[in-house]
């Protein structure tokens, strides 16, 4: 590295100088001792300066130079100047070519050494991002051999698998997911990835339920596999609650919407039993009495109603975080089927009384409605409007489906001719009133129309939990 920097560039100029001063002066010492002794041979030293820094072209101009007057001041016959120039010329031309080629070759290889030590350090710096990522991650990261042995794994895989061991790292795999065992065992004659999810097993005996993604790939040493493990055990588990802390919810809505139709035919039922009773042969019948009997016990079942919304907890609900993900949930399907989704949605909407995932349903519910009436027909187009009012917020679907022939009676149960129980609109009109919502029909000229009416939260109500 010393030499290198001595002929660096910023010493050009100074090199230069002290090249022309040693001609000069090896031409007057030359010039002053000619009758005894010639030193132009010592030309060489000022040309092996300057084929360091010049043009190969300005090299070979000054070494013909220094040939010349090599000659010049020469005391040699003069029979043989020729010859000796043409000599002396080679040599400095030479000698200077062979320099320049030498300190080429050395800058190429200190350029070459320079890029590999800069693309080292830079493997080191990603090598050192990727272990603090690998490292840090709360999902586990594992490799694994042909032979399925654990070769690297993170903290989070040893939590994971085995938090008492010290070390995953040569244990086999298939005591704790075997199914990544034969991942390994099939990827040697093929690469892929893919992601599965299997049982899993702690060192402990434990089982949980396991998600992984992994890749296969091949080294010098045989087959590889990469995986990132996660454990769903807790999330199928909240899922699972989850599902039936809503299924008892929506089973109450549906029961206590059943118990209002069973309350409005006892009270029309009520009303021809009176007048009857007043007729004397049958006021003593005892079959009419029991008749009696009998709806005296439908009407203490539809007191199954639902609770009016003031009685029932209100959740505050963020209806542009729904409406985000009722656009994730449709978008695809109605893509597929060539059907087009215009949003017009106010960029903020007020918090509204209701439940999440009953709303979504409602919403869901709406949609896929609207895209079995869009089947045949040509022009397919849904349309998601919201609309701020006074202390409410409408959403608006509408399509350009078939319309509805006959909407009397749309929202009773058991509708003939529904593409599955005839219970949908039902439903979703009893959800939305369980919370203090509506759904309403709105007639068009063609096409079809629904609006879901959601109360907003009055001033000072709490966010929903996030």
């Amino acid at each position: 590295m010393g030499f290198t920097s001595i002929y660096s560039r910023e010493n050009r100029k100074a090199f230069l100088i002290v090249a022309a001063l040693l001609i000069a002066a090896i031409a007057t010492v030359d010039w002053l001792t000619k009758p005894y002794i010639s030193i132009g041979f010592l030309y060489l030293f000022p040309i092996m300066l300057i084929a360091v820094y010049l043009p190969r072209w300005q090299m070979i101009v000054v070494a013909l130079a220094c040939a010349v007057l090599q000659e010049l001041f020469s005391e040699l016959p003069s029979s043989e100047a020729i010859t000796r120039l043409v000599m002396a010329s080679a040599g400095f031309v030479g000698t200077g070519l062979f320099v320049s080629e030498i300190m080429r070759n050395r800058q190429m290889a200190m350029e070459h050494l320079q890029e590999l030590e800069s693309s080292t350090q830079l493997r080191r710096e990603a090598e050192e991002q990727l272990r603090i990522l690998v490292d840090s991650s709360p999902a586990a990261i594992v490799t694994i051999d042909g032979s399925g042995r654990i070769l690297l794994a993170n903290e989070a895989a040893r939590n994971l698998f085995a938090s008492e061991a010290p070390a995953l790292s040569g244990q086999k795999i298939q005591e704790f997911l075997p199914a990544l065992y034969s991942a390994v065992q099939t990827g040697r004659a093929t690469q892929f990835r893919t992601e599965i999810r299997c049982r899993g097993r702690r060192k402990n005996g434990e089982a949980f339920l396991a998600a992984a993604w992994f890749s296969t790939y091949s080294t010098a040493r045989g087959p590889r596999l990469a995986a990132i493990i996660v454990d769903l055990s807790e999330d199928l588990r909240d899922r699972e609650d989850l599902s039936l802390d809503r299924l008892m919810k929506n089973t109450k809505i549906l029961m206590g919407a059943v118990a209002h139709e069973i309350r409005n035919i006892c009270g029309a039922v009520l009303v021809v039993f009176k007048n009857l009773s007043r007729l004397p042969e049958l006021k003593n019948n005892d079959d009419f009495r029991a008749l009696g009997g009998l709806i005296e016990g439908l009407e203490k079942l539809s007191e199954m109603e639902l609770l009016s919304p003031s009685n029932r907890a209100q959740e505050a609900v963020e209806l542009t975080s729904v409406l985000d993900e009722l656009r994730v949930l449709i978008e695809p399907s109605y893509k597929e089927a060539g059907i087009g989704i215009v949003w017009h949605l106010q960029e903020s909407l007020p918090l509204i009384v209701g439940d999440r995932y009953g709303l979504q349903q409602v919403f869901l519910n709406l949609v896929r409605n609207s895209q079995h009436a869009m089947e045949a027909t040509e022009h397919k187009t849904l349309t998601i409007t919201s609309e701020r009012r006074p202390g409410a917020v409408e959403i608006r679907f509408e399509d350009t489906g078939v319309g509805i022939a006959s909407p009397n009676g749309l929202f009773k149960p058991f509708q003939p001719g529904a593409n599955s129980t005839g219970l949908g609109l039902y439903i979703s009109r009893a959800i939305l009133r369980s919370f203090g919502g509506e759904l309403k029909f709105e007639p068009r000229a063609t096409g079809c129309c629904f609006a879901v009416n959601l109360a907003a939260v009055s001033a000072g109500k709490e966010s929903p939990d996030e």
